[in-house]
């Protein structure tokens, strides 16, 4: 017996010190916080950072606890996320991979056994040891293949869906599809059903499809637009006061602050760290109770300020007291703005609102951020005092939004764009050792959401340099601040949704984009801008100095053609040079075939000096 204690105690030592082993010493639990939709400039932190200003530009904003976080950690204000869309942001957070390496462009839903696929975030922290949660929105559309067929896989161990949790009421809004009707089940289900929750549980619905199915609900969408106030994004052929337009843009909540979707999310989470017991069960979701002989990884998004614009009355109310500055919007933009660019704008067009509408738009998006900032607090309070308890080491990783949103920026809503407004996300990280990420410290150096991963598989233990690693394109943030990381000249990315495809590379003066092929069609194509007209590239070039709201397209200006061309070439040999990768997925998500292009390999080396 003492042998085989020996002998095992030398097997775990081995393991240790192995690719996939854990740290020598103890691992910290690790809190991330992602925010949905959410513009830089409603944290004033951030503002003061990079303007001198608290306060945006458009006007008044409260983040009192964000701004602690900054006081607390690292801050590292210019961040920029790899695509401006909720489904290829989140998955390049969660595989650390850019968009053009995983192959994951827009919302599409894909597997994990494509020949390139690797583990997730949460998957190689569990390989790690580590116990995974999950509460609110993912994002993530994978899958896994089981006899040919793509069918749900979950990347945490533990999950508190948002879509269960709405169905039980522990929310204020929800949209789904509606199976069954006073009990009795529909031969077709009824799509696109939305509804608001009372205090009383009851449930009121807006929906066009329902209202055609059973005339019993006539009206009720008309009479929710009323109660709730709400404006909805509606285009220049609709009217203001179609209770059937798209996204509700503003409006109050039908319950009090703690009591909606986010308000849930945080209460459910502080619940969680103070349960002791096996299992936790919050409505029709059981998940496992934390095992303390494990350290933890807790993962909460928050779907705020993300469309339903709705926070609580008494956050609207205080809002509704300031004066805001709405974006003004000139139609001479469009002459030179890049045609993918202008389709977004089209769809998303709100300069045709009134001004009244416009300013409550803006009213109540910075009263939903100030409620959201709230939850944030008490999140992190709850999670620092239970490491204090457990008397274990911890880390923060704060990404503020997944993207940003325009609010009649350029004359529209949404996100979708390589514009600053769309693309600029900060993170902040705070940790428990305070050597890695020194409280109060700024860093103006560029990051990315690449990082993301790797900085916390670093911090749980990994030797992110090790081969099994290798995959990371991003870099350990506590490497940046200690500078032993490369030093970034810009920063890329590539989307595809609503704008098609479309990449763009930002350097601290200029940022350029361009349309990357002529369709959506994986692997046909694909170097199609190598031989393309510089004009069906479909560029757009900004001075970050001259216009640093980037409204005049110089990518035809001829004192910028030599600043374009050669940002172009970078940009293509890069994303599409660079080790590209395209998988055709399919409709069922069922797709392994992989294309690849690697004309430019080493392309994407951080370097890039002008030559003016």
């Amino acid at each position: 017996m003492k042998i085989r204690r020996i002998l095992n105690c030398c097997l775990l030592a081995l393991y240790a010190t192995t690719n996939l082993g854990f740290a020598q010493k103890v691992q910290p639990n690790i809190l991330w916080i992602l925010t949905d939709d959410h513009r830089y400039d409603a944290v004033r932190s951030f503002n003061k950072m990079l303007t001198g200003n608290e306060m945006s530009e458009l006007g008044y904003v409260e983040s009192p606890n964000i701004d602690r976080l900054t006081a607390m950690g690292t801050t590292f204000v210019n961040t920029y996320c790899q695509a401006q869309g909720c489904a290829p942001s989140r998955a390049s957070l969660h595989l650390g991979r850019y968009p053009f390496r995983s192959g994951v462009y827009e919302f599409e839903y894909y597997n994990n056994k494509a020949a390139h696929f690797k583990p997730t975030l949460p998957e190689q922290l569990a390989s790690l040891g580590y116990q995974t949660f999950r509460i609110g929105k993912l994002g993530m559309r994978i899958k896994t293949l089981k006899n040919g067929r793509a069918v749900p896989h979950e990347i945490y161990q533990n999950n508190f869906d948002f879509k269960p949790l709405h169905k039980d009421g522990y929310t204020d809004w929800g949209k789904d599809w509606m199976y069954e009707m006073d009990g009795v089940k529909l031969d077709k289900p009824i799509q696109d059903v939305q509804f608001f929750v009372t205090p009383e549980g009851k449930f009121e619905y807006a929906s066009k499809n329902l209202e055609n199915y059973d005339p019993k609900y006539k009206g009720t969408a008309a009479a929710a637009m009323k109660k709730y106030d709400l404006l909805r994004h509606y285009n220049k052929k609709e009217t203001a006061n179609d209770p059937f337009a798209s996204e509700i843009l503003a409006g109050v909540s039908p319950r009090k602050a703690g009591e909606t979707k986010d308000g849930y999310y945080a209460s459910i989470f502080q619940d969680y760290l103070k349960n002791q017991k096996p299992k936790f069960t919050v409505g029709s979701q059981t998940v496992n109770g934390i095992d303390a002989s494990k350290p933890q990884f807790f993962y909460i998004g928050f779907d705020f300020p993300h469309t339903p614009v709705l926070p609580p009355a008494d956050y609207r109310a205080r809002f509704q007291k300031h004066t805001y500055k709405v974006p003004q919007f000139d139609e001479s933009e469009l002459k030179t703005m890049a045609k993918q660019m202008k389709k977004q704008v089209e769809a998303g067009y709100s300069d045709h609102f009134s001004e009244a509408d416009k300013h409550k738009m803006i009213q109540d998006y910075f009263a939903f951020c100030a409620y959201g900032d709230d939850l944030i607090g008490k999140s992190v309070d709850a999670f620092i005092a239970y490491n204090e308890q457990q008397k274990k080491p911890w880390l923060i990783v704060y990404i503020n939004g997944d993207h940003g949103w325009k609010l009649n920026d350029h004359g529209a809503v949404a996100k979708f764009t390589p514009w600053d407004i769309d693309a600029h996300n900060p993170i902040v990280v705070v940790s428990s050792d305070k050597t890695k990420f020194p409280a109060g410290k700024v860093v103006k150096d560029y990051a990315e959401f690449v990082d993301v991963a790797p900085t916390i598989l670093a911090a749980a233990g990994a030797d992110i340099k090790s081969e099994p690693y290798k995959y990371l394109d991003g870099m350990d943030l506590a490497a940046v601040v200690a500078n032993k990381a490369p030093k970034r000249d810009y920063v890329v990315g590539e989307s595809h949704a609503v704008t098609g495809p479309r990449a763009f590379i930002r350097t601290k003066d200029y940022v350029f984009s361009m349309q990357t092929r002529p369709t959506k069609e994986r692997g046909k194509d694909m170097n199609w801008a190598l031989n393309a007209s510089y004009e069906a590239l479909d560029p757009a070039l900004y001075d970050m100095k001259k216009d640093p709201h980037e409204v005049n397209n110089l990518a035809f200006d001829k004192k910028y053609q030599k600043i374009a061309n050669e940002m172009k070439e970078k940009l293509i040999n890069i994303v599409l040079g660079d080790n590209r990768v395209e998988v055709g997925w399919g409709n069922k998500a069922d797709g392994t075939t992989i294309y690849t292009s690697n004309f430019a390999p080493g392309s994407h080396d951080y370097k890039l000096q002008l030559k003016k």
